[in-house]
């Protein structure tokens, strides 16, 4: 890697009397990795302290400072269903073996954290010697530290040590575990800026963290709760770093705009801006109902063109069952805004195949595409679709997925109705987002099933044919209903809300009937 094309906005910490040598890996290409707020930042907080000699390591990294024989401790960042395949890709390039069983001793303690563990870590016990779950930026350097200090000790005897710490889910070992939620008294921010990541040379920093809304399905807006944000002062503050080094600035919250502040923040970055200097910002997303014109003035001064915003549903009456509670006028207001300001288009996001759905629903889409553009000719709009896909902690978890024949049709009539219109528009695979259900909702039993998958290529016909191999019916984690009285596998860890207040919720979501 060259290091001269990477910016450390940090003092590295070496030592070489560390106690621990250690990877923090991560399971995607070095392009994204660099581009992840939360893996960089984790790995900085290691990388600050005396006990450890810590190594970013990807997917692709062909080589290492650290060799695997000389390793103490795996940390991965798992933030996607499919993340197993490349975290046992990096496990068997190294002669690691998959499973936590066969690594005896002289084999480096394992473990991950992330959305995906911290959702429902049981499809995955068998491979990682531990899981944090929640906000790792403490923990994290906790277990290590205690690592470094009893390395006398067996893995069995550390494992033990660590297994009654806040946030640390050791199987067999931890009986209930509370979700670790971290007050944001900092603000996050990329700590290495490379010209390699995904977003290259680009200072990304957490405004928000968490969502409010509690929309029905949004496993990020449970898991997250309660919505925090950063002080404005530390905001500026870290505006200000990050532009000592870089032109180009993003803002990260799932409901940035609910900020108390982000109307004046973006007010500080626009007089910037009039005052001569050059910025380039972008945002993660914003709310319908939350833009105005202050807020679009300053995105068109930092040379954004579009604004992806998340509708999810056609229909009002779909929008009240999810909780997303926009009107029609709401979103037509967002695009008279939008257009005054001087923005080229907006990029609406929605889901296909959420719980009541009908073909009316569907069908209100397109008919809030064709209003859109008869009234503002020359204001570019795109969708985006995804399948629904029931999420752990969340109201719709107990739901019903469609059949995958069912959601195919309904995409390729949204498809093809809204090229009609002359709108693009695109719609995530139903046929994956069927194996990303399975594997949200499976539970300890699918381990072998993973492994196959894994050997087998980890295409679509790879999970066929190890569901078949292993005698597994996908179905009865990707698309059935579940009752309320169903003990999950994700139900020992401790989140707020709880599983009483979800289940009073999904009955107040699914009985709206206009």
């Amino acid at each position: 890697m060259d290091k001269a094309k990477e910016i450390y906005l940090y003092n590295k910490e070496t030592s070489l009397s560390a106690g621990v040598n250690m990877w923090m890996a991560f399971p995607g290409p070095e392009s994204f990795a660099m581009s992840s707020l939360g893996y960089l930042w984790l790995f900085k907080n290691l990388d600050e302290q005396s006990f450890v000699n810590i190594e970013r390591v990807y997917a692709d990294s062909t080589t290492t400072v650290i060799p695997a024989n000389n390793l103490d401790m795996i940390a991965f960042s798992m933030s996607f269903d499919t993340d197993f395949m490349e975290v046992f890709s990096i496990l068997e390039k190294h002669n690691i073996p998959l499973k936590k069983s066969g690594r005896d001793e002289k084999f480096p303690v394992i473990f991950s954290g992330g959305p995906v563990v911290t959702a429902n870590p049981a499809p995955y016990e068998d491979f990682f010697d531990f899981f944090i779950v929640g906000d790792g930026e403490d923990i994290n350097n906790e277990v290590v530290r205690i690592y470094s200090e009893n390395k006398n000790l067996s893995k069995n005897e550390y494992l033990q040590k660590i297994s009654c710490l806040e946030g640390v889910y050791v199987p067999g070992l931890s009986k209930k575990v509370k979700k670790l939620t971290k007050k944001l008294d900092v603000c996050v921010y990329t700590p290495i800026i490379s010209d390699k990541a995904f977003f290259p040379d680009t200072f990304i920093m957490e405004a928000s963290r968490g969502c409010a809304n509690r929309c029905g399905f949004c496993i990020a807006s449970y898991l997250n709760l309660p919505l925090r944000c950063v002080q404005y002062e530390k905001i500026i503050e870290t505006i200000d770093l990050g532009l000592k080094h870089t032109n180009k600035i993003a803002l990260l919250g799932a409901q940035l705009s609910a900020h108390p502040r982000f109307e004046d923040i973006c007010d500080y970055i626009y007089k910037k801006i009039r005052a001569g200097q050059k910025i380039e910002m972008s945002v993660s997303s914003l709310r319908v109902d939350s833009i105005t014109p202050n807020i679009l003035k300053t995105l068109v001064a930092c040379g954004q063109k579009n604004v992806t915003l998340a509708i999810e549903a056609g229909s009002e009456r779909l929008r009240r069952v999810i909780n997303k509670n926009l009107t029609k006028e709401q979103i037509l207001n967002s695009v008279e805004i939008a257009k005054n300001a001087g923005l080229k288009g907006f990029k609406f996001y929605g889901m296909l195949g959420l719980p009541t759905e009908t073909q009316e629903d569907v069908s209100e889409i397109i008919a809030l595409a064709k209003e859109i553009k008869t009234l503002y000719k020359g204001f570019d709009i795109s969708f985006g679709f995804s399948t629904f896909v029931p999420k752990p902690n969340t109201p719709f978890q107990w739901c019903k997925r469609e059949d995958t024949k069912i959601l195919e049709k309904k995409s390729n009539y949204i498809k093809k109705e809204l090229h009609k219109l002359g709108i693009d528009s695109s719609v995530s695979s139903a046929k994956w987002d069927y194996w990303q259900a399975f594997l949200s909702r499976a539970d300890n039993t699918i381990a072998d099933f993973l492994v196959t998958v894994y050997q087998e290529g980890g295409k679509l016909g790879a999970y066929n044919k190890a569901a078949k191999v292993h005698n597994i019916n996908p179905d009865k984690f990707a698309i059935a209903s579940r009752d309320f009285d169903e003990i999950f596998p994700w139900d020992f860890i401790e989140l707020n809300p709880n599983k009483e207040f979800l289940q009073k919720e999904y009955d107040r979501l699914i009985s709206i009937k206009s």
